[in-house]
């Protein structure tokens, strides 16, 4: 379901306008009554009765101006959120999506190199163009899905159910994006969650009792001394007691409030996430498996009461509140006393709802293709031997108006793809191996159809030496390719991706090594894409029966200039471009 963007964008920015001039109006209102209220309440000292009432009518209605522009502050930069959601859709149809801040490079595991080949982390990669998670969970459970290896299929038809119908409700889907970026980027509560599943604070029930019996007796001291029958000192001291058995169990109380001090706007924006969540009409079964565990487990609620938590405590960073409020009622033993509760009730229970909440995220993340694409489909998977058929695929990295579509019938075999500098073919295999990886991950897939049986993606794509291990690019290719004949003799479905064959080494030794590379890769349950420029290559024969076929793209000369149609097509290339670049280039004449 495609959706008018710049509408959006509209829209938000009208609603951010007015929303401006309601805050313009409500501080106005708040500083009139606050000066008001000053004059009515100096009438009253005065001898002025009205003045009195009228100053506290004054009051009244300045905290509630106060509440009602809070509110307004709130509801403006939640517009706002929902306007950068908005206009990241549209950087990401206009090829701006190169500059989000979050690559996922840190994400990058150095034992997968085909994260970088295709690339799935990093730089101007898949995680970069899809990525709306603002958790650390979140992000690395979108890293994790975005795998060369696939899972079983029910678990990734799982997936692709619940992206899809969050993807066919796309308002639903920007205001849970929209709530989710009032999160830091990188937020991670798990070692609050840690915090909360320890015991290293003892529960005192003597403490509980004492928070009561103390500022009782304090109070009643204080009402019989203004009443004539106490003297004062007796309240004063009372109350500087409290005071006195906060600071002595100060670090017992930061122990547990600290952690919470700094939370409450995280905690906050998570109970209105689980709460839109619970409320949610889902059909597929992973997402109602989700809502019915938060439903179960009261997950807004307990997050609702831990995010009123979070508030109390916050409210202790003020030191005239900190020391007035503890004198008064011993503060802290209170707070740490909802602290137990909370904990007793629902500690153990916050790391599942987090952990389920940044599935939502990855999921909402792998939905974006099918908002920002006018062309895609939702992959079939397939058992049996290897195959993969794809119908006009385009890649996602590539503006879909710039994107070339082509075709692809592959079944157990080799393909070897020549053409002539930059005419498209590492485009093209990097494209099929990235739509398997969105396939795999449960997103949908920039194509009219696609079709592909579960396959583990190798790649030698792109290849560079490792100085500080003294490895040169001949050999660190080497170590890939043979870490595709290692994964080949397993038996596995594989989808072997391999660019310009051995391109670090003489020709004749490169021609030789790579016949038998492939030869070696020829299997009934590979399906091997090798590009070069090695002519002789196009000529080598099956060593088991199974094809080795030829395909090229070319290009075209017009007005003394090179153009390119990147079309894939059978058969052999018969041209090369090297000579005519470098004549462009200047090198040659």
């Amino acid at each position: 379901m495609m959706i008018d963007f710049h509408e959006l964008q509209q829209r938000d920015l009208q609603a951010i306008g007015q929303q401006k001039q309601r805050l313009q109006r409500l501080v106005l209102l708040r500083s009139v009554s606050f000066l008001a209220m000053i004059f009515a309440f100096a009438a009253g000292f005065d001898g002025h009765r009205l003045g009195t009432l009228l100053g506290v009518l004054l009051l009244a209605a300045f905290l509630l101006l106060v509440r009602r522009h809070q509110q307004a502050s709130f509801e403006k930069l939640l517009t706002e959120s929902h306007l950068g959601c908005v206009q990241a859709f549209l950087d990401r149809m206009s090829g701006k999506w190169r500059s989000f801040a979050d690559d996922g490079h840190d994400l990058m595991r150095e034992d997968q190199p085909q994260e970088a080949d295709l690339p799935i982390l990093g730089r101007t990669s898949l995680y970069q163009y899809l990525t709306s998670a603002r958790t650390k969970a979140g992000r690395q459970k979108l890293a994790s899905w975005l795998s060369p290896f696939p899972e079983s299929t029910d678990a990734i038809l799982l997936r692709q159910q619940a992206v899809r119908e969050l993807s066919e409700a796309p308002q639903e889907l920007l205001v849970l994006e929209a709530r989710s970026h009032l999160l830091p980027l990188g937020t991670d509560l798990s070692d609050f969650c840690t915090m909360l599943e320890q015991d290293n604070v003892r529960k005192s029930t003597a403490l509980r009792l004492l928070s009561y019996l103390l500022p009782g007796l304090s109070f009643i001291a204080l009402a019989l001394s203004l009443a004539g029958q106490l003297d004062i000192t007796v309240p004063g001291l009372l109350f500087s007691l409290q005071l006195l058995l906060t600071f002595l169990l100060l670090r017992r109380s930061q122990a547990l409030l600290a952690p919470l001090m700094a939370l409450p706007q995280e905690l906050s924006v998570y109970e209105h996430l689980l709460a839109k969540m619970e409320a949610a009409d889902y059909k597929s079964p992973l997402l109602l498996t989700i809502q019915k565990n938060m439903r179960e487990q009261r997950a807004s609620e307990g997050l609702h009461r831990l995010a009123k938590l979070a508030d109390l405590a916050a409210m202790r960073r003020n030191v005239f509140f900190f020391l007035v409020a503890n004198a008064a009622c011993l503060y802290d033993l209170h707070c740490t006393a909802r602290s137990f509760a909370w904990k007793e009730t629902c500690g153990r229970q916050l790391r599942r709802h987090l952990a389920a909440w940044a599935e939502v995220e990855a999921l909402l993340s792998l939905a974006t293709p099918a908002l920002t694409r006018k062309t895609f489909c939702w992959p079939r998977l397939r058992a049996g031997s290897p195959s993969l058929e794809a119908q006009a695929v385009t890649p996602l990295l590539i503006e879909e108006a710039k994107a070339v579509p082509n075709d692809a019938a592959f079944q157990a075999g080799t393909c070897i793809i020549t053409g002539s500098n930059m005419s498209g073919k590492t485009t093209y295999m990097r494209t099929l191996a990235t739509s398997a990886i969105l396939a795999y991950a449960g997103a949908p897939v920039c194509a009219k159809a696609f079709a592909l049986t579960p396959m583990a993606v190798y790649t030698s794509i792109h290849v560079s030496d490792d100085l500080s291990r003294g490895i040169s690019t001949f050999y660190a290719e080497i170590l890939r390719i043979r870490q595709m004949v290692e994964a080949s003799q397993e038996e596995r479905p594989l989808l072997l991706c391999i660019d310009e064959i051995f391109k670090g080494t003489n020709s004749a030794d490169r021609i030789t090594g790579a016949a038998e590379a492939i030869k070696r890769l020829t299997r009934d349950w590979c399906i091997t894409l090798v590009t070069t420029h090695d002519f002789e290559l196009c000529d080598l024969q099956s060593p088991n029966g199974l094809p080795i076929e030829n395909f090229h793209f070319e290009e075209s000369y017009q007005d003394d200039k090179i153009h390119f149609d990147f079309k894939i097509r059978p058969g052999r290339c018969h041209t090369t471009n090297a000579r005519y670049l470098l004549k462009m280039a200047g090198i040659l004449c």
